[in-house]
């Protein structure tokens, strides 16, 4: 049991700091100080640098020159480039879904729009509940290497949504996602593959629109 414990501490210390960038709670551009991680968790920095080398590894955190590390910032073209990979995935994810959803399947995606339609208030928590509706429909398609695929895709989308932090809230996201539910409810596969891609795709404009005015301010 000593013998895995390194290991089980550098894991749980992985899950936690991943769950904290992709929930927002460590926000994109910020350091990461070892030292306070070790003083934390009361370790040896050995298992705080191998989850850190694992998430820079993953692309979520940043090594620097200076050797710091930070949570990633994206540049709007890496944010076009995600967004256009994600367009593809997510109606490919749509088109499946509608084809293979099970009755199960439905009740989740139904109640997982059903929770992302109440607190319109906390941003954080819009994040996580839009991310989540979105996996929902990869599952749904019962194709495990377009899930895989999609997962390997969300830490870099909730990176981008911390960045901007405005359009999850936006009227056309509910619209559209009850849209796209519809089509694969009806199992109208080309239909819902077409929302899922438009929606992609108008939101990814907004995004890429307002990274590029930051970087010029």
């Amino acid at each position: 049991m000593n013998f895995e414990r390194p290991q089980l501490i550098r894991d749980e210390i992985y899950q936690l700091l991943r769950h904290q960038i992709l929930s927002g709670g460590i926000q994109p551009g910020s350091r990461i100080a070892e030292i306070e991680l070790c003083e934390r968790f009361g370790v040896s920095r050995t298992p705080i640098r191998e989850a850190i080398q694992r998430l820079v590894q993953e692309g979520m955190l940043e090594a620097n020159a200076n050797k710091s590390v930070r949570v990633r910032v994206l540049s709007a073209e890496e944010a076009r480039q995600s967004y256009e990979v994600r367009e593809a995935l997510d109606g490919l994810a749509a088109e499946l879904a509608a084809q293979n959803y099970t009755e199960e399947d439905a009740a989740s995606l139904k109640a997982a729009l059903h929770d992302l339609k109440q607190d319109r208030d906390d941003y954080k928590e819009q994040t996580r509940l839009d991310l989540l509706f979105h996996r929902k429909i990869a599952l749904a398609s019962h194709n495990q290497m377009l899930v895989q695929s999609l997962n390997n895709l969300e830490h870099t989308v909730a990176i981008i949504k911390h960045m901007t932090g405005t359009y999850n809230l936006m009227p056309e996201t509910t619209v559209q996602h009850e849209a796209i539910l519809d089509a694969i409810l009806e199992r109208n596969s080309k239909e819902a593959s077409r929302l899922a891609r438009d929606h992609v795709r108008f939101f990814g404009d907004l995004v890429v629109q307002q990274l590029q005015e930051m970087t010029r301010n």
